[in-house]
């Protein structure tokens, strides 16, 4: 059998086979006699050291682009995959929010899985984005999408509901419960409108296995610092802010899932690889020259920002599905300034 992976959930291993297309099921066993009970710290990790590794550096959170007429453009997904990899990106996110997964379709969505797969090989790690306020309906997609070639699953919090954190919690219990793939948290309160508190999170990492690690987007250092001191020592703490990633790297993050990725592979993955090393100096000067890009980008919302930074670099054609509409006028002046600055 080839390319398995051991997970060692305390006291109960499960294995999982990339290559069988079979549905299997995390088998979740916590030995525990009140909630306060802190996760083991031992030997046999609950997250593999490969996947750890994976998953550490620049992760991409890709942009779906589109035809005019609105259909997926494949060719050109395709060739945003090669050029984030060959330009030293480490894993790929599909399905994530700057891929406008709320207008796709259940038959894109997978599409757009399976192109990722296709493309990659299995050379380069993909998430997969499953994330929502229908838990029920969250479980069903994590039993029917085609996930035997991805690396763990990334699902954002509940949105618009505003669950309370103890619904948060219940809510990420199950999905664990039901996931084939390890489970990355994704906090983003701007887009939720409920952010996890870092006493959810710790709960989480404590009292569910199946749930390696979060990506962090709230914005607020102190919440970052506050996680980053008393989580697990085998649970990921991954950057969501690309503006704050190089300084939440100092703090303690082993990466990011990122949008900027998209436009400057390179130069981005430079940046966040030489802050890992501690190199601070050079990872400064790198994040110096994206500093106004990022502005640019979330301006007005992404991925309208990113998608004109793209389409400028002749990655993609500009168009995005309502309700989102492309960058004002004034703002996509000011990406072509900056891209003319930057190329002198």
């Amino acid at each position: 059998m080839k390319n398995i992976v051991k997970w060692d959930f305390g006291r109960r291993s499960e294995y999982f086979n990339s290559n069988v297309k079979t549905k299997i099921r995390c088998s979740l066993f916590v030995d525990r006699c009140s909630r306060n009970d802190k996760r083991e710290t031992t030997n046999e990790s609950y997250m593999s050291d490969l996947l750890r590794k994976q998953l550490t550096g620049t992760g991409v959170a890709l942009v779906t682009p589109f035809q005019q007429d609105g259909s997926i453009d494949v060719a050109s997904f395709k060739k945003i995959i090669h050029n984030v990899i060959n330009k030293g990106c480490q894993y790929l996110v599909v399905l994530g929010t700057t891929g406008e997964t709320p207008v796709l379709s259940k038959v894109e969505k997978i599409q757009l899985i399976q192109i990722a797969y296709e493309e990659t090989k299995g050379n380069i790690p993909v998430v997969v984005g499953i994330g929502g306020n229908n838990t029920a309906a969250l479980i069903e997609d994590l039993q029917t999408f085609p996930l035997e070639g991805a690396a763990a699953i990334l699902s954002a919090s509940p949105y618009y509901s505003k669950p309370s954190q103890e619904g948060i919690f219940q809510h990420y219990k199950a999905l664990a419960s039901a996931s084939p793939k390890p489970i990355l948290l994704y906090n983003v309160p701007g887009r939720t409108g409920r952010g996890m508190t870092a006493e959810t999170i710790l709960r989480i990492a404590r009292e569910i296995p199946n749930i390696i690690g979060i990506k962090e987007a709230g914005g607020d250092m102190v919440h970052c610092m506050e996680l980053l001191k008393d989580k697990p020592a085998d649970f990921m703490v991954l950057s969501g802010d690309d503006a704050l990633a190089m300084s939440q790297i100092a703090c303690g993050m082993e990466g990011v899932i990122s949008v900027a990725a998209n436009a400057f592979p390179q130069t981005f993955s430079q940046m966040i690889g030489a802050a890992l090393k501690g190199d601070f100096a050079t990872a400064k000067r790198l994040n110096d020259v994206l500093l106004p890009a990022y502005e640019l980008m979330f301006c007005e919302n992404n991925p309208a920002g990113i998608k004109a930074f793209m389409y400028e670099q002749q990655q993609l054609q500009n168009v995005l599905r309502l309700p989102l509409v492309p960058l004002s006028a004034n703002y996509h002046e000011a990406v072509k300034k900056y891209l003319k600055e930057l190329n002198k």
